[in-house]
């Protein structure tokens, strides 16, 4: 099954945003930062602290995060929150990619990473769409 979630993407701050959260929604918060992924070979000392992925699961509530970690692009408003489709098939995740993809900006094509297949695009209308399947494609 494919879930749509929130996903925030914060200046530095995304521990802190997602401790907010967590206090006021309560749940399970989890999160990993940069400096304990595997990516953290490929990343500059200066992101070691970033997160790079947090999620808040309260309920049905659930936020999913992590810090900017874009050097080639500036953060703006407007594209610091996302909509992402994770979970079910690469299959399946492979037909929304491409059915969202007409007339989009694909900024990540769909590939295999350490989590999964990851992949986003900002689409016709400018709704940045972030994929992701736990299987590797």
């Amino acid at each position: 099954m494919t879930n749509l979630t929130p996903y925030l993407l914060f200046d530095g701050n995304c521990l802190q945003a997602m401790e907010f959260y967590k206090f006021r929604f309560g749940g399970e918060l989890s999160l990993i930062k940069v400096k304990d992924s595997p990516v953290k070979d490929q990343m500059p000392a200066s992101a070691q602290e970033k997160v790079l992925n947090a999620r808040l699961k309260s309920g049905d509530l659930e936020i999913s995060a992590s810090d900017w970690l874009r050097p080639d692009r500036t953060p703006v408003r407007g594209n610091t929150v996302c909509l992402y489709l994770s979970g079910g098939t690469v299959e399946n995740l492979r037909s929304l990619f491409g059915r969202l993809s007409e007339g989009a900006d694909v900024t990540d094509p769909l590939k295999q990473m350490f989590f999964g297949t990851y992949g986003a695009l900002n689409d016709k209308f400018g709704v940045r769409w972030m994929f992701q399947a736990n299987e590797q494609a």
